[in-house]
């Protein structure tokens, strides 16, 4: 067909797979085990449903000023969309119009790579290291020219969390570049970049409630910058959809963070768990870089990454395996509830044992 060369072309993000048998084990896409916090399950079974035919606030307000609060940020320094995904591709959208690359490493969110191609922007993949960490030599812009960086901290699929002071030597050799710190897991071990806004002007801070907060089902991210940045941000956002936000889910964003305790409660039984699985995988032969977030980047001694994902299918339970380069014989393992780690570590038991 004629229309064809003009369509836009891409390869999408391929999401984990979303079994629909609820006996399944699904620890595959990070989420939270756990239900969100009590106050939003109340909120649902009281919720105004005759407001669904009004529109949201286009602004947010609500769920702004509460992260406003718990974070001790000014509201202009903030930014919310439809899970932190929207406001990332906001971001490639608003700052990345250069004909220089952007920068990210070759083993991370695999989205990254889906959004240049989809946005057009040209960009390069930087290799880790073989430990899989960070030379952040590479993102100097003597050795790598760029009109942007990402780094996600802790790094995804493979956990591990670089310092601070690491990434704040990237922020400050690259004036001319935004750089994008993702930190979708940064909740289950190591310190946020958030108190960097203030110091430096092209640094935008990323998180989400879909992990910790175990509020996947909700969508909803959040950015922290200077006012300059977010302002630009917005500017995009109010260009491309006024009401990305739905009512129900500025409600319950807002019930999210006011419950501080439940919030912190989670994190620590999930941070509980993984160490207890760590040391329960290296029992089993199995290696990994030592991971800060809700999942372990795992390669067992003997057996394929691709026999241990099929042999855990077979049995219900779901991990996340990728066929590509470096990480073929690792497999993303999320951590679930206390019932559900020790029946994949049944489970390996028989597979590798």
């Amino acid at each position: 067909m004629s229309y064809e060369k003009f369509v836009r072309k891409v390869s999408p993000y391929v999401p984990g797979e979303q079994p629909k048998d609820r006996n399944i084990i699904k620890i595959n896409t990070n989420e939270c085990p756990y239900p969100p916090a009590p106050k939003v399950t109340e909120l649902i079974e009281n919720m105004k449903y005759e407001d669904l035919r009004l529109y949201p606030d286009p602004e947010a307000a609500t769920l702004v000023d509460a992260l406003s609060k718990y974070y001790k940020v000014p509201t202009d320094q903030i930014f919310v969309g439809v899970g932190s995904d929207d406001v990332l591709a906001m971001a490639y959208l608003t700052f990345f119009n250069s004909d220089k690359p952007i920068l990210f490493p070759d083993i991370t969110y695999s989205f990254y790579d889906v959004w240049a191609e989809l946005y057009r922007v040209p960009y390069k993949q930087i290799p880790l290291r073989d430990d899989f960490t960070i030379d952040f030599d590479d993102y100097m812009p003597e050795n790598n020219p760029n009109s942007g960086i990402i780094i996600a901290n802790p790094n995804a699929p493979v956990g591990i969390y670089e310092p601070v002071s690491k990434i704040e030597k990237v922020i400050a050799a690259n004036p001319d570049s935004v750089v994008i710190v993702d930190e979708a897991y940064i909740d289950f071990g190591g310190e946020s970049a958030l108190p960097l806004i203030d110091k430096y002007e092209n640094l935008l801070v990323v998180q989400t409630f879909s992990k910790s907060r175990a509020m996947a089902g909700m969508r909803i991210g959040f950015a922290f910058g200077s006012k300059k940045l977010i302002g630009y941000l917005r500017d995009v956002k109010f260009s491309f959809n006024s009401y990305t936000m739905n009512r129900p889910t500025l409600v319950l964003g807002v019930a999210a963070v006011e419950d501080d305790k439940y919030f912190k409660d989670t994190c620590a039984k999930i941070i509980a768990t993984r160490e207890r699985v760590k040391k329960q995988l290296t029992e089993l032969g199995f290696t990994f870089p030592d991971s800060k977030s809700n999942f372990i980047f795992a390669k067992h001694s003997t057996v394929s990454g691709n026999d241990i994902f099929e042999e855990l299918k077979k049995r219900g339970i779901y991990v996340r395996h990728w066929n590509a380069d470096r990480i073929s014989d690792y497999l993303r393992i999320s951590i679930g509830t206390d019932e559900e780690m020790d029946k994949l570590i049944e489970a390996l038991v028989e597979i590798v044992g």
